[in-house]
C-alpha cells in the first residue's frame, strides 16, 4: 500500500513539474510533505538516512560553490572570460558554442559537473548578451556537455564516486575505461550541436565588431579580490581532486572555501549570499525526500531486481539491459539515489560473472551519467542551470530541455553500447 501511494505521489509530482502548472519548488515541497504526512517515510529516513534521506552533501556543496561564484562575480572575471571567448571565436555563434562546450566538458572532468555549470553559466549570459545571441541553447548545450564530460573521471559525477567506492575502482580505472569513450562522445556531441541548435546561430556583424574592439583586461574591476578568490578556488579544486588522499567530502571543502573567502575579503555576508539559488536548494531537498520514499518502499529496488533477473545470468544481455535501463531510470529520478540503490545488485552480478563482470560497473556508470541528460531533472546540474536561467529572466521549460535531452541521450547511449560490447564482451 505504501509503495502504491509513493508511486502515485511521485507520478503526480513529476507530471506537475513537467507541465509547469505549479512552480517545481512548490511541487517538490508538496510531494515531500505528503510522503511524510502519510507515513510513507519519516523524519529519520528523510533527513538523516544516507540511503533514503536528503543528500546534504549535494545541498551544501551547491551552497558553498554558489557563495564562491557570487564573490567571483564581483571581480569582473566573468566579463573577462566572456570577452575572451567571444574574441577567440571571432563572434561566430557555432564556434563559440563549441569553445564553451569543450571548456565545460574538460572542467567537469576535474570538478564535479554542478560546480562547473555554476562557473560557466555567468560567462554564457554575458557573452550572449554582448553578441545578441539566444542564451538558452548555449546553456542547454553546456549542461549536457558537463554530464558527458563528468563521466570521464571518478570525481566528475557523484554516481562515479558511489560506484568507485562499491567496486573498489581507482581514479586511473575511470580514466582508462571511461575517458576514451567520453572523448568520442564529446566529438559527436559538438557535431550534433550544429544540427540541434541550428536556429540559434544568428550572426550580427555590428555587435561582433564592437566586441572585437573591447579589451578584456579592462573588465577586471578588483584585482586584489580576484587574486584572493582564484587562490581559494584553486585550493578548493585541488581538494576536490585529492579527495582520495585527504578524505574531505566535497561539501565540506566547498563550505570551507566559501567561509575562508568571506572571512578573508572585504565582501559582506549579504553580498556573498545574494547569488545563492535558494529555490533550487529547496527543490533538491524536496526531490530527495520523494525519491528516498521510493527507495524506502522498495519500488526502485524491485525495478532493478526485475531487470537483473530478466537477463538470466547472460553477461552480454545484462550489460545492455543495465546500460539502457540505467539511462531510462536516471532520466526520471536523480541518478545519485538510483546508483546507490543499484550498486549492491550490480556488485552481486559482477561477482557471479567473475573477472569479466567489471563491464557491468561501466554499464551502470555510463547509463546513469549519460541518462541524466534526458530530462530537466535527470541530473543535479540540469536543475541548477534551470534555476539560474529562470533567475536571469531566461526560463527553460521542462519540455524545451527534454526535447533536446532525449535525442542526445539516445545517440550517446547508442554509441556507448557497441563500445562496451566490442571492448569487453
Amino acid at each position: 500500500m505504501a509503495a502504491v501511494a509513493a508511486i502515485s505521489i511521485f507520478v503526480v509530482a513529476y507530471v506537475l513539474i513537467a507541465t509547469e502548472k505549479i512552480h517545481r519548488t512548490a511541487v517538490a515541497l508538496g510531494g515531500a510533505a505528503l510522503m511524510l504526512l502519510l507515513h510513507i517515510t519519516d523524519a529519520e529516513a528523510a533527513f538523516f538516512s544516507e540511503e533514503t534521506g536528503v543528500d546534504w552533501n549535494v545541498i551544501f556543496l551547491l551552497l558553498g560553490m554558489m557563495v564562491i561564484v557570487s564573490v567571483l562575480r564581483q571581480t569582473g572575471i566573468f566579463e573577462y572570460v566572456a570577452i575572451w571567448a567571444a574574441k577567440r571565436s571571432r563572434g561566430k555563434p557555432y564556434r563559440l558554442m563549441v569553445l564553451l562546450v569543450v571548456i565545460t566538458a574538460v572542467a567537469s572532468a576535474l570538478l564535479d559537473n554542478v560546480t562547473t555549470v555554476l562557473l560557466i553559466a555567468p560567462v554564457t549570459f554575458l557573452v550572449c548578451e554582448r553578441l545578441g545571441l539566444k542564451v538558452v541553447p548555449y546553456l542547454i548545450a553546456e549542461v549536457m556537455a558537463s554530464n558527458i564530460g563528468g563521466a570521464a573521471t571518478l570525481v566528475g559525477d557523484p554516481p562515479n564516486i558511489i560506484i568507485a567506492s562499491r567496486a573498489d575502482l581507482s581514479f586511473n580505472d575511470f580514466l582508462v575505461h571511461m575517458a576514451p569513450m567520453v572523448v568520442v562522445l564529446m566529438i559527436v556531441f559538438c557535431l550534433l550541436c550544429r544540427w540541434l541548435f541550428r536556429g540559434a546561430f544568428t550572426y550580427d556583424p555590428d555587435r561582433v565588431a564592437e566586441v572585437m574592439e573591447l579589451e578584456e583586461k579592462e573588465a577586471i574591476t578588483d584585482r586584489r579580490l580576484l587574486i584572493q578568490s582564484l587562490a581559494v578556488l584553486g585550493l578548493v579544486v585541488a581538494a576536490f581532486v585529492l579527495h582520495p588522499v585527504l578524505h574531505y567530502e566535497p561539501a565540506i571543502v566547498a563550505l570551507l572555501g566559501a567561509g575562508l573567502l568571506v572571512a578573508a575579503t572585504k565582501v559582506t555576508t549579504e553580498q556573498a549570499l545574494e547569488e545563492v539559488e535558494w529555490p533550487t536548494l529547496v527543490f533538491f531537498a524536496g526531490l530527495f525526500v520523494m525519491v528516498g520514499a521510493l527507495v524506502e518502499t522498495g519500488v526502485i529496488g524491485d525495478i532493478s531486481k526485475a531487470a537483473a533477473e530478466a537477463t538470466e545470468g547472460r553477461l552480454g544481455a545484462a550489460t545492455m539491459l543495465l546500460l539502457w535501463a540505467s539511462a531510462g531510470l536516471s532520466a526520471i529520478v536523480d541518478n545519485i539515489p538510483y546508483v546507490a540503490t543499484m550498486s549492491p545488485i550490480v556488485g552481486d552480478l559482477a561477482t557471479q560473472a567473475g573477472p569479466d563482470g567489471q563491464v557491468l560497473w561501466w554499464a551502470l556508470a555510463f547509463g546513469a551519467d549519460l541518462g541524466g541528460n534526458a530530462t530537466a531533472i535527470g541530473a543535479s546540474a540540469n536543475v541548477v542551470v534551470l534555476g539560474i536561467a529562470a533567475r536571469n529572466g531566461h526560463p527553460i521549460s521542462f519540455w524545451t530541455f527534454t526535447k533536446y535531452g532525449l535525442i542526445v541521450t539516445v545517440i550517446t547511449i547508442g554509441l556507448t553500447a557497441p563500445y562496451l560490447w566490442l571492448r569487453y564482451l
